[in-house]
Parts: structure tokens; C-alpha cells; sequence
């Protein structure tokens, strides 16, 4: 009698995949990775009315953004190292639903408050798409081979950035209002839940679980308490301040905490330190933690500046996006396919930083008053420097480590990466609403007006502002944006300076190390 054995997938038999099996799983990975992109980029243009709909400041702002950041940040260690304990594809579809419970509460929040926790339980699923999507891929295809399908990474990416805020403005232009902003990705969750339950089929790895509760616990405790401060110093408190100090410190002890933890007492640590026995992770990770603080940290108020500065609608806002995600598109495209090809990358790692400094100078200059076509020309030499250097210090680390460790390495460059944006958004938007309110008082004194604190820090309605008053916001708007960018190439170029110490190794050509059993 002949026994049946049921059907298992190629990739689980040999541990390999074939291209057309990591297409079909990629596509489940891209959806993802689309709805976690998607829930930022469809909000931000919508961010001013949500404000000012909710009865929300600069600080609200900024917080809103912030939320989602830092439970992204202070969870995504712990999602990369689950990845490297767990199913990756369970941990996936969780992340998906976790994002997807948060989303519903942000579309009904009826204050800031809620709504700024709803944001960061959409963090903590996005934290998971943002890491398990970058493991997965590393799990799948080998560094070489990795730039081959780099341009559907770099097109979702532009999909996400470019749809993503003509969506959102739509929206808010629309009878839904900005509430319909937040159901826009469910039903693609719901799409990429299904298409990886059929096309993800990843070799079962069967190793002895030790979770490090009491590291995960420290890590995430001291990442928030230090994100806090950077959200709420020079706003709710000064910067040198007895409230600084509180926070600073107590941050600091328990990030010293966790460090002990992880190199002392736990068996299989939320982040081994042995990763950064290798210099290229140690300045890759350096380098994307300052390129977060400057990309994110400044782009972010972007949308503020065409629609505070040049009086655009959110629609019109989410066009101007265009132009530097059309050079992050075509710069991932090229420098993943060349990079597939010769087999060399930090020439291009170099050429996109270098880019990344030139093109935060150029916006470092605008103003209210500069020519639309000048701005779009600056964004698109950022867009051209971040798609060459984004991915490719995310390759350089993966290139360096064990199958074993690939979640946990790539998480830590996500990790810093997230840790930066935050921390650029946070006191880069202090240094925004300082400006703002600043040259808004000033403005108005001049008129002969004199506002109340809550008055010159509040985000207006300029189409229910008189001329004069409009312009005066329209100004300090367009200075300050054109000030923090300034502020972050200081930033950016000690990025440079790391990714030029790092030493290139060739890029190996298969998913483990040699000598590495997969």
C-alpha cells in the first residue's frame, strides 16, 4: 500500500527558494511593508486638520508622530530577535493585526489624547512589519542577490510616499474627513494577512526558546523614558532643567541596566552584544541612527511647509512629494541592479550620503518665498542620496551576519534608524515651534497685535486668517522649515563620515555564512 506524503513546499524541502517563490512570497512582504509606510505617509497631510479639528497645538503635532515612533522604536529589538526564536510569518501577520486594532481606535478618537494612543499602537505593529519584512527578505535571498529585488522594495516605498499623502488629502478634501484616513489600510492588512498565509513557506528552525523578558522590559523602559524627554524638552520644560535631569538619568540607568542584562544574565539576549564586535555594524548603526535624526526628523514637517508656508491644500501638498520620492525610486532601482552586478556597494553608499549632505544644504535655504521649482529640484537630490543609502547600510550588516543573528542585526540598524527619527522629529520640531511662535510674535507686535501664549503657539486655519496675519505665519513657517534642515546637515555629515570607515567586504552569495548550517 502506497503511503500519501503531503505536499511541502520547495523552499521547505531544500531550504532554498526559487525566483518565482520568492516573488510570490515578496508579494505578501510588500503588502505589508505598504501598509506600514502607508500609515505615516497617508496621515501627514492630514496632520494640520487633525489638529486643528481636535483642538490640538505644535506639541499635539509633533506627538502625534512621535507616539508612533517610539513604540515603533522601543519594540523593534524585540520583534527582530522573536523573528530569530519564532515563526516569522506568524510574527508577521501579528504585527498586522496588532497595527490594524490601532487604526480603528485612531479613526473614532475623539480627543488628542486618545488619538495619540491609538498612534502608538499602531506603532508597536509597525515596529513588526518594519523589521519582520527586512528579516524575511534576508532570510530568502543572499546579499548579492538581495539588489535584484531592491526596485520592488524602492517602488512600494514610492507607492507608499507618493499615494500615501495624495490619499490622505482626498480624504481629508472629502465628506469622510480625516477620520477616513485610518480605514485606508485595513483592507490592504487584511489582503497581506491572506497572501502570506498561501505564498510564505519558510524552512521550520527548531531551536531551544529562551525569551529575555527582563531585557526586553529594560530596553523598551529606557528607550521610552529617553524618547519622552526629547518630545517634551524645550516645550512642557526647558531643556536644562530639573525635569531634564529626571528623565535623562533615569533613562540612562535603565538603558546601563539593560546592558548589564543582555552581556550578563541573559542566555539568549533581545540584542547580543557580540554584533558589535564587528565595525561595520557598529558604524553602519551609527550611521543610520544620524541619518534618521536628519532625514526624518526634518522631512517629516515637509507637508507643513507647502501647506503653512505656500497656503496649499493637503492634496496639492501630497504632489510635491513626488519629486523626491521619483529620486529615491530610480537612485534604489539603479544602485540595487549595479550592485547585483559588480558585486560592490559602498561606492555608492558614499555617493548617496554625500547626496543626503547636498540636498539637506539646498532646502537648509528655502523660505516662504522661494521659487516652487527650486524646492522640488533640492527634495529631489535628497530623494536620489537616501535611495542609495537606505538599503545599503541595512545590506552591509546583514552581509556580516549569521542566519542566527539575522534578525536580531537587522533590527538593531531599524532599531537606531527609528531611534533617530524620533529623536529628530522630537527636537527638531521644538526648534520649529521656538521659531514659529517666535517670529509670529514678533510679526504681530509689529501690527500692533498682542497674542496670547496659546495664540502664537497654535496652528491656524490660514483661509480664516486677514492677509496680514496669514502672511505672517506663511513666513514664519517657510524660515523655520528652511532652518531645521540646515540644523541636520551637521548630522548627515557625520553619517558621511562613518559609512567612509566602513570597510567593504564582498557580498556573499548565499543566505548563511560558510560553515554555517541553515
Amino acid at each position: 500500500m502506497t503511503q500519501v506524503v503531503p505536499a511541502v513546499p520547495a523552499a521547505e524541502q531544500s531550504g532554498e527558494m526559487s525566483h518565482r517563490e520568492v516573488l510570490e512570497a515578496l508579494s505578501g512582504l510588500l503588502l505589508a511593508m505598504f501598509v506600514a509606510m502607508l500609515s505615516s505617509t497617508v496621515v501627514s497631510n492630514a496632520l494640520p486638520t487633525i489638529v486643528t479639528d481636535l483642538d490640538g497645538s505644535q506639541t499635539g503635532y509633533t506627538w502625534v508622530v512621535v507616539a508612533t515612533l517610539l513604540t515603533m522604536t522601543a519594540t523593534t529589538p524585540v520583534w527582530g530577535k522573536l523573528a530569530d526564536l519564532f515563526s516569522k510569518k506568524v510574527l508577521v501577520q501579528t504585527a498586522l493585526v496588532i497595527f490594524s486594532i490601532g487604526s480603528v481606535v485612531a479613526a473614532a478618537a475623539p480627543s488628542m489624547g486618545v488619538l495619540i494612543g491609538a498612534r502608538a499602537v499602531q506603532g508597536l505593529g509597525v515596529g513588526g512589519l518594519t523589521a519582520l519584512v527586512q528579516v524575511v527578505i534576508a532570510t530568502m535571498v543572499s546579499p548579492r542577490e538581495r539588489g535584484r529585488y531592491s526596485g520592488y522594495i524602492g517602488a512600494v516605498f514610492a507607492l507608499a510616499t507618493v499615494s500615501g499623502p495624495l490619499v490622505g488629502g482626498l480624504i481629508v478634501d472629502s465628506p469622510l474627513g480625516w477620520r477616513g484616513c485610518f480605514f485606508v489600510g485595513l483592507p490592504i492588512a487584511a489582503l497581506a494577512f491572506v497572501v502570506l498565509q498561501r505564498t510564505l513557506h519558510l524552512p521550520v528552525v527548531r531551536r531551544e526558546v529562551r525569551i529575555d523578558y527582563l531585557g526586553a522590559t529594560l530596553i523598551v523602559a529606557g528607550v521610552s523614558i529617553l524618547l519622552v524627554w526629547v518630545s517634551l524638552a524645550g516645550q512642557q520644560f526647558d531643556w536644562v532643567s530639573p525635569t531634564t535631569a529626571l528623565l535623562v538619568g533615569a533613562g540612562l540607568a535603565v538603558i546601563a541596566a539593560a546592558l548589564y542584562v543582555e552581556a550578563r544574565v541573559a542566555v539568549d539576549p533581545v540584542i547580543p552584544l557580540r554584533l558589535f564586535r564587528d565595525r561595520t555594524t557598529v558604524l553602519a548603526t551609527v550611521a543610520s541612527a544620524l541619518v534618521g535624526v536628519a532625514m526624518f526628523g526634518a522631512t517629516v514637517y515637509l507637508s507643513q511647509y507647502f501647506q503653512l508656508a505656500r497656503g496649499m491644500s493637503p492634496t496639492e501638498a501630497g504632489l510635491m512629494s513626488i519629486a523626491m520620492v521619483g529620486g529615491l525610486l530610480v537612485s534604489s532601482i539603479a544602485t540595487g541592479r549595479i550592485i547585483t552586478t559588480t558585486g560592490r556597494w559602498k561606492r555608492w553608499l558614499v555617493g548617496g550620503m554625500v547626496l543626503v549632505v547636498v540636498g539637506l544644504a539646498l532646502l537648509g535655504t528655502i523660505d516662504a518665498d522661494t521659487q516652487l521649482g527650486v524646492v522640488l529640484a533640492y527634495m529631489a537630490v535628497l530623494g536620489v542620496g537616501v535611495g542609495a543609502t537606505m538599503q545599503n547600510l541595512v545590506l552591509a550588516v546583514q552581509n556580516n551576519a549569521s542566519l542566527a543573528d539575522m534578525g536580531a542585526a537587522s533590527s538593531v540598524v531599524a532599531f537606531f534608524r527609528s531611534m533617530g527619527g524620533a529623536t529628530g522629529v522630537s527636537a527638531l520640531g521644538a526648534v520649529l515651534a521656538h521659531q514659529v511662535s517666535g517670529s509670529v510674535r514678533d510679526g504681530l507686535a509689529t501690527l500692533g497685535i498682542h497674542p496670547s501664549s496659546h495664540e502664537s503657539h497654535a496652528i491656524p486655519d490660514l483661509d480664516k486668517l486677514p492677509a496680514p496675519i496669514r502672511d505672517i505665519y506663511e513666513h514664519a513657517f517657510g524660515d523655520a522649515v528652511g532652518h531645521i534642515f540646515l540644523v541636520s546637515v551637521p548630522f548627515a555629515l557625520l553619517a558621511l563620515l562613518c559609512v567612509l570607515a566602513i570597510r567593504e567586504v564582498p557580498l556573499r552569495t548565499t543566505v548563511t555564512k560558510e560553515g554555517e548550517a541553515r
